[in-house]
């Protein structure tokens, strides 16, 4: 209750914040490099890395310092690895479920999802987000057949230093309340989980845009996936 107070006493000034940070946050191009390919050896594993702006690796010059590169090499010594990329920059949850949908069907062993942050800044609710989850763990393994499927969790917003007080205070509590309510939904669906990345936010970590993570946060939160991945498949 006291938040809810809070939030709505402060809303002209997160309003006029979230303009201000929209108009002077350099908006960070797409890495360039490849997005899909073949890598490694071993038991063949098909992997998806599916979201937003972190998915797409905005932050790094080139893939192979953004998640996707980081986690090929990674999993490259385990898995022959044939591996996709489908994200981009400003994606809602509800305009990834739109992009995979029409996609053509394909198999995919293991998909690792990066959404939420544009679905807070946005404005969607939290049970609309949810459901929206939902449709897409429901996409991942109808469609494509997902035998295990990543949620990663949103940011830790509180700390970002492209947003000021208390903008960062709000989306920070947003952030966490979407987290709780993914992270208890998540365990309860066959093959789901939901992992929190495993990488500092300071500004050693993070893109010059004070939002984005940079190549030493792509290459923490890619072996963090790694670790769960290769436990999900014996390897």
């Amino acid at each position: 209750m006291k938040h809810h107070l809070a939030t709505l006493g402060l809303a002209p000034l997160l309003l006029l914040q979230g303009l201000y940070v929209r108009r002077v946050t350099p908006r960070l191009p797409e890495p360039e490099g490849p997005r899909h390919g073949e890598a490694g050896q071993g038991a063949p594993l098909r992997l998806l890395i599916a979201g937003d702006s972190a998915a797409a690796g905005v932050g790094a010059q080139d893939q192979s310092e953004a998640l996707a590169g980081h986690l090929v090499a990674a999993l490259a010594g385990h898995f022959q690895l044939s591996w996709a990329l489908e994200a981009k920059t400003g994606n809602t949850t509800a305009q990834a479920l739109a992009h995979l949908e029409a996609l053509p069907a394909q198999t995919f062993d293991v998909v690792v999802t990066s959404l939420g942050v544009n679905d807070l800044t946005g404005g969607v609710r939290l049970r609309d987000w949810l459901a929206q989850q939902a449709q897409l763990v429901d996409l991942l393994r109808d469609k494509f057949a997902a035998r295990h499927v990543f949620l990663s969790a949103l940011p830790p917003m509180h700390l970002f230093p492209a947003l000021p007080q208390p903008l960062r205070w709000y989306f920070g509590a947003r952030a966490r309340r979407f987290n709780q309510h993914l992270g208890e939904w998540a365990p309860a669906q066959a093959g789901c989980r939901f992992l929190t990345p495993e990488f500092a936010l300071d500004v050693t970590h993070m893109a010059s845009d004070g939002f984005h993570p940079g190549p030493p946060a792509y290459a923490q939160w890619a072996l963090h996936l790694a670790r769960e991945i290769r436990g999900a498949h014996g390897a």
